[in-house]
C-alpha cells in the first residue's frame, strides 16, 4: 500500500476506473451474446432490435476507450454477417 498521499489517490482513481470499465465491457459483451443466441435460435425480428442493440454498446465501449476502434468495426462487422446470413 502507497505511503504517499498522491500515490493513494492514484490507487482510488485507478479502482473506479477499473470498475467503470468492467461494467462497460460486461454490458457490450452480454448484448453481443444475446444476440448470437437469437441467431442461433433463428429468431429474425430478435436478432434484427438486439443488433442495434448490441452496435450500440460497443460503439458505447469504443468511445469510452474500453475497445480499440478496430476491435469494434470487426465485432459489428461479424454481428451483420450473422444477421444477413440468416436472412439469406
Amino acid at each position: 500500500m502507497p505511503n504517499i498521499k498522491s500515490a493513494i489517490k492514484r490507487v482510488k482513481v485507478i479502482e473506479t476506473k477499473t470498475a467503470r470499465n468492467n461494467m462497460i465491457k460486461t454490458g457490450y459483451k452480454s448484448a453481443v451474446k444475446k444476440f448470437e443466441q437469437a441467431v442461433e435460435a433463428g429468431n429474425k425480428e430478435e436478432a434484427t432490435k438486439l443488433l442495434s442493440v448490441a452496435t450500440k454498446k460497443v460503439d458505447q465501449a469504443c468511445t469510452k476507450g474500453v475497445i480499440v476502434k478496430n476491435t469494434a468495426a470487426r465485432k459489428k462487422s461479424n454481428m451483420a454477417k450473422k444477421l444477413n446470413a440468416m436472412n439469406a
